[in-house]
């Protein structure tokens, strides 16, 4: 018979029996959790895509329609093939936070990666890179050819937005906040890409269409000659462009606050409803500060006071790029003023390009590289010391927290951030944009241009206007 003693053992074995069970169906549960929120999350930033095409296809003219939704759709094409293939090994490919590495090696064609929560991993990180690449498609519109936008495309997504994301976001990276050997004790704090996608994309836009040159008319006549002043090229549909904008900033509450990569861990629902709270605040301050500012300076120079619907949708998606970086470690009311301000530099770097002659098809440069590289210096300014920690858990803030300290440290991995992603961007794609254009296969002949794309290249207009010829 069995004792008392034998019987109180049996239960205390089948009450550790459960609570082990519990525990592995908690854990298993938090771990589906997790996977579901990510793909909730990329399918968000991917959705993205669809807003930039609308965003793009509405600011250009009718003759070229078809030829940016066609680069559009690829963009996500090409960069899930790039990104399978070499794009994410390259980023985390063999990634340890006792080692500083310059780039990924490993998990090519990720064949040996098999577990949901690294395989959604790749899906929301693919959305990203995808996103880079579609910043440059927008610049270089109405004249740049096709198979150069599929050279650079890949170029982009498959190594050198990869080395930006090893440098910063793996822990392998030299910039990484997670590595071991932390840069300056800190490393850069880039939450979700103001300067990893943001300034990438922004940065090879802007070497591109340099290089490429403006659209015939936009600064110099057929001849060469330059003109008095720049010819402003109207949005063919501005219903496009205001139906993507407002498409980008809902794809951003996947931007954003996705970027925990987790939802179940403790803490990490709190810094995803602080970032969606920023994202808020950062577009709304900056849209109303580009329209307002853009008003009294029009005011200015004509008496006439007008508003602009540009400046309200390009300010609002300059907050959003402005705050992407920050979003997780500044107070709302920090958010705020970085929204602000992130409208000024959107009207500053729109002015600029027009002075320096360069044709930026829907003013993407001001949007994603002047506001990413503003997204950066704001972390370094007003990231909070316990939101820091809470995020991060460094002990490293903000510039204006450190007043009197002289602890500049965050501030310094940020500019230092900055200069890098300039300088890697610029060593690649600089000589690889002038060695399509001296091989020809960079820029449409001049004809094709004036005809339009669509006729030249995609089978006719993307709008069938017959029906008001007869």
């Amino acid at each position: 018979m069995a004792t008392v003693d034998d019987t109180a053992a049996d239960s205390l074995i089948r009450v550790s029996e459960s609570i082990t069970a519990i525990e592995e169906s908690i854990v298993t549960t938090n771990g589906g959790l997790d996977v579901f929120y990510l793909l909730f999350a990329g399918t968000m930033v991917f959705f993205m895509q669809a807003g930039f095409a609308m965003l793009c296809a509405g600011s250009i003219r009718m003759k070229n329609v078809k030829n940016i939704m066609l680069k559009n759709i690829l963009d996500a094409c090409g960069g899930a093939v790039g990104f399978w293939t070499v794009g994410y090994a390259f980023a985390y490919g063999g990634s340890d936070a006792s080692k500083i590495t310059f780039i990924g090696n490993a998990d090519f064609a990720l064949l040996n990666v098999h577990d949901g929560a690294s395989l959604i991993g790749w899906f929301f990180q693919f959305a990203f890179a995808a996103t880079a690449a579609t910043i440059v498609a927008g610049t270089v519109a109405e004249r740049c050819k096709f198979e150069a936008y599929i050279a650079y495309s890949l170029m982009l997504t498959g190594f050198v937005y990869p080395v930006v994301v090893h440098s910063i976001w793996s822990s392998s990276g030299f910039l990484s906040a997670f590595t071991d050997d932390k840069l300056f004790g800190s490393g850069m704090i880039d939450f979700a890409g103001s300067g990893v996608v943001h300034m990438t994309g922004g940065a090879t836009a802007l070497f591109a269409a340099k290089i490429l040159g403006p659209r015939i008319g936009r600064f110099y006549d057929a001849e060469g000659r330059e003109l008095p002043e720049p010819i402003i090229f109207p949005p063919h549909s501005v219903p496009l462009q205001a139906i993507g904008t407002f498409i980008l900033w809902v794809g951003w509450y996947g931007f954003n606050p996705g970027s925990t990569l987790g939802i179940s861990t403790s803490g990490y629902a709190d810094v995803a409803a602080l970032c969606t709270l920023n994202t808020t605040l950062a577009a709304a301050s900056g849209s109303v500060s580009a329209l307002f500012t853009d008003s009294l300076l029009e005011r200015r120079r004509t008496g006439e006071t007008m508003y602009d619907i540009t400046m309200c949708m390009n300010g609002a998606l300059s907050g959003l790029v402005g705050i992407t970086a920050g979003c997780s470690v500044v107070e709302p009311w920090a958010a705020l003023v970085i929204g602000i301000i992130a409208g000024w530099v959107y009207i500053c770097w729109s002015s600029l390009l027009v002075k320096l002659k360069i044709d930026d098809a829907v003013d993407a440069v001001p949007v994603h590289f002047g506001n990413g590289i503003w997204g950066c210096i704001a972390t370094g300014l007003f990231a909070s010391p316990g939101l820091v920690d809470a995020a991060y858990g460094t002990p490293n803030y903000g510039l204006f927290y450190n007043w009197g300290n002289g602890n500049g440290k965050l501030f310094a991995v940020e500019i230092f951030g900055v200069l890098f992603i300039i300088g890697w961007v610029g060593l690649i794609m600089i000589p690889y944009f002038f060695l399509m254009n001296a091989l020809g296969i960079f820029r449409v002949d001049a004809i094709e241009e004036e005809v339009g794309l669509d006729i030249a290249h995609h089978k006719g207009s993307a709008y069938d206007l017959t029906q008001y010829d007869e």
